[in-house]
C-alpha cells in the first residue's frame, strides 16, 4: 500500500525542500519505489532531484489546469526507484487561475488516485504557505512531515499550521494526521539548538523523530549540483541523518498498519 506524505511548514528556510529532496532519495535507496510531487512554485525539488525544469514539457502547472495527462508530467530522475512530478515558477499563478473551479481542493487527489498503487511512497512538497496549492497537497496526502529549525522561533507558526492540518481533516481530509516532526540545522556547538529541541519535545504532544538533521555545508551545497546528499557527498553526516529518518519514516509505516 502507497504512502503519500506531505512535507509541510509554512515558515520558509526550515529545511522543507532539503528533507522533500533527501528523504525522496534514501527511502529509493533503500528499495523502495517513490514519486515526488513539487508542489512549490520556486521548483527546487525539481531541481535538487536532478531534473532541468526548464526542460520539461508538462509541470504541476500543467496539470493542476488540466492542461496534460498525468502520465506527461512524471518525469524519471537520473537515479533509481525515483521519479519527480516537477514545478515550475508557473505554478505561483494557478491560485487566481483556479478561483471557480469546482472541487479545487481535490484536483491532485483524484489524479494521484490513479496512480498511487505503483509506487511505495508519494512525497509531496508544499509551499512555504498556506494555499490552494498546500491545501490540495494535505487532501491528497495521508500524513504531514513538518521540518522544525532549530532556532529561537522554531515553535512560531507551528500551531498554525497545527490548526490547518486540522480543519482539511475536519472538512476536505477525515485520513489525514501529522506523521512525525523532524529537527533541522541542528548546531550541537550552540546551547539553542538544544533548547531549543527540549523545548518542542516538553511542548508538542506529536511524534519527534529521533533523527536529527545537522546543519552541513554538504547538505547546503548539494541540490545545486542537482543531486541528494547520498550521492553528493554520502559518508557525509548528512546523508547519515537523512538515512536514519528514512529508516525511521519505513519502520513507522509498519507501526501504523
Amino acid at each position: 500500500m502507497s504512502r503519500i506524505i506531505a512535507i509541510a511548514n509554512q515558515k520558509g528556510g526550515v529545511g522543507k525542500t532539503t528533507t522533500a529532496i533527501n528523504l525522496s532519495a534514501c527511502l529509493a535507496e533503500a528499495g523502495n519505489k517513490v514519486l515526488t510531487i513539487d508542489v512549490d512554485p520556486q521548483g527546487n525539488t525539481t531541481s535538487g532531484l536532478g531534473v532541468n525544469k526548464n526542460e520539461v514539457q508538462y509541470t504541476m502547472y500543467d496539470l493542476i489546469l488540466s492542461s496534460c495527462e498525468l502520465e506527461d508530467c512524471i518525469v524519471q530522475t537520473p537515479y533509481d526507484n525515483l521519479w519527480v512530478i516537477p514545478s515550475s515558477v508557473n505554478l505561483a499563478g494557478a491560485e487566481i487561475e483556479l478561483i471557480g473551479t469546482d472541487d479545487r481542493e481535490y484536483i491532485l487527489k483524484n489524479y494521484i488516485e490513479t496512480i498511487k498503487d505503483r509506487y511505495d511512497f508519494i512525497i509531496i512538497d508544499c509551499p512555504p504557505s498556506l494555499n490552494t496549492l498546500t491545501v490540495n497537497a494535505l487532501t491528497t496526502a495521508g500524513s504531514v512531515l513538518v521540518p522544525i529549525q532549530c532556532e529561537y522561533y522554531a515553535l512560531e507558526g507551528l500551531s498554525q499550521l497545527i490548526h490547518t492540518i486540522n480543519l482539511v481533516s475536519e472538512r476536505l481530509n477525515p485520513e489525514l494526521f501529522i506523521e512525525g516532526v523532524v529537527f533541522t540545522m541542528f548546531d550541537a556547538r550552540t546551547n539553542l539548538s538544544l533548547q531549543v529541541v527540549e523545548n518542542v519535545k516538553n511542548n508538542l504532544k506529536q511524534n519527534i523523530y529521533k533523527a536529527i538533521i545537522p546543519r552541513n555545508i554538504k547538505l547546503a551545497e548539494a541540490p545545486s549540483h542537482g543531486m541528494p546528499i547520498i550521492y553528493y557527498e554520502p559518508k557525509s553526516s548528512g546523508a547519515d541523518a537523512y538515512r536514519e529518518l528514512a529508516e525511521e519514516v519505513i519502520e513507522r509505516g509498519d507501526e501504523i498498519e
